[in-house]
């Protein structure tokens, strides 16, 4: 039997465009249909029935809303563009299309909006913040029965369908690393404590640095907000400390990466920094100078099982956690997350 992929290299369209000819989905023109047709006459084509059942009565378009981030470039970040192209691998096999929204800056995100005016038939919320608008506009799409899946973000005591990937632990792998060699002054540089990741690599920082019998140090605790710019910012603060700081642990490689490029702005040469640690494991990493270790997280894998869980779950007519009977806890599915090490933390 042929494929879709046949039919559509026959038809010179795209695959996605093969499904909605065959389902009926959005407009399309007549020429572009005609072709499909013959297209999948010729080579013999049936659409599966899964394809077929999400397609009836739907637009096709699977939503992604991303963050308003100051001075980061979304899509040449690590963890955005790994996690959109998960989401689009599913897409695609799933002969949807993908509708990337943006947040507006200091407003409140209408989502249930989002469903009427942007004709999606579900939405991955990248970005989500822990503060009270957030939150009441998520429960109003939840009520509203809008199938959305929250990638990154917890939300405790709500039964919201999330994605996430394991940061407690991840955090404290790397502080655990840093420290059964010896280093003991480390700071942490953190993103903003209202995103929930925030929250848990402290939390993982904590446990570690328990594990160790040692305290966390709040005056080793800064705050960036997840761009290099501010890794170099906070390298201000590192440089007046140098002769008593061990460590630097940054809640991603780009903070991490800006540090390094922070020093050597200030005279400081590779050989006299302290030992470092990332988190994402991006490609950079492994280009930094000297190699970044780096807690590495599932970021393709992450956005594949949100789609994933999104489309079956249409499919089978379920709309939220909550309509399935998910408690917050079972509702929230976290990926392993590992520590990968290189030249950066190892003691000289």
């Amino acid at each position: 039997m042929a494929s879709r992929k046949e039919v559509a290299d026959l038809a010179g369209v795209s695959e996605a465009t093969v499904s909605r000819v065959l389902n009926g989905v959005g407009p399309l023109k007549e020429e572009t249909r005609r072709k499909v047709l013959e297209a999948s006459e010729q080579l013999g084509y049936v659409p599966s029935a899964l394809a077929r059942s999400f397609a009836r009565s739907k637009s096709g378009n699977l939503g992604v809303v991303l963050p308003y981030v100051p001075k980061a470039h979304l899509f040449s970040a690590y963890f955005f563009s790994e996690m959109l192209s998960g989401i689009g691998s599913k897409a695609r096999d799933s002969g949807m299309d993908l509708l990337v929204m943006f947040r507006t800056p200091g407003e409140v995100m209408n989502y249930t909006d989002l469903f009427r005016r942007q004709k999606v038939d579900a939405c991955i919320i990248l970005g989500a913040r822990d503060d009270h608008g957030e939150m009441a506009a998520l429960q109003q799409l939840q009520q509203a029965g809008h199938p959305f899946c929250i990638m990154n973000q917890h939300f405790a005591g709500e039964s919201f369908m999330e994605v996430d990937a394991d940061h407690v632990e991840g955090s404290r792998l790397a502080i655990r690393h840093l420290t059964d060699q010896g280093y003991r002054n480390i700071v942490f540089l953190n993103g903003p404590d209202s995103y929930s990741n925030s929250q848990e690599r402290l939390q993982g920082v904590r446990i570690g640095l328990n594990e160790a019998g040692m305290n966390v140090d709040s005056s080793l605790l800064l705050e960036g907000n997840y761009s290099r710019r501010s890794g170099v910012e906070a390298a201000a603060a590192i440089v007046s400390r140098l002769d008593e700081i061990d460590a630097v642990f940054a809640a991603n490689d780009r903070m991490a990466i800006g540090v390094m490029h922070g020093l050597r702005e200030r005279g400081i040469k590779v050989q006299d920094f302290p030992a470092f640690v990332g988190y994402d494991d991006s490609d950079a990493a492994e280009m930094a100078v000297p190699p970044l270790s780096s807690v590495r997280v599932p970021f393709y894998e992450m956005g594949e099982l949100a789609a994933s869980k999104l489309i079956q779950g249409s499919l089978g007519g379920t709309t939220s956690a909550r309509e399935s009977g998910f408690t917050s806890e079972s509702a929230r599915e976290l990926l392993p997350t590992e520590l990968v090490i290189r030249a950066s933390s190892i003691r000289k």
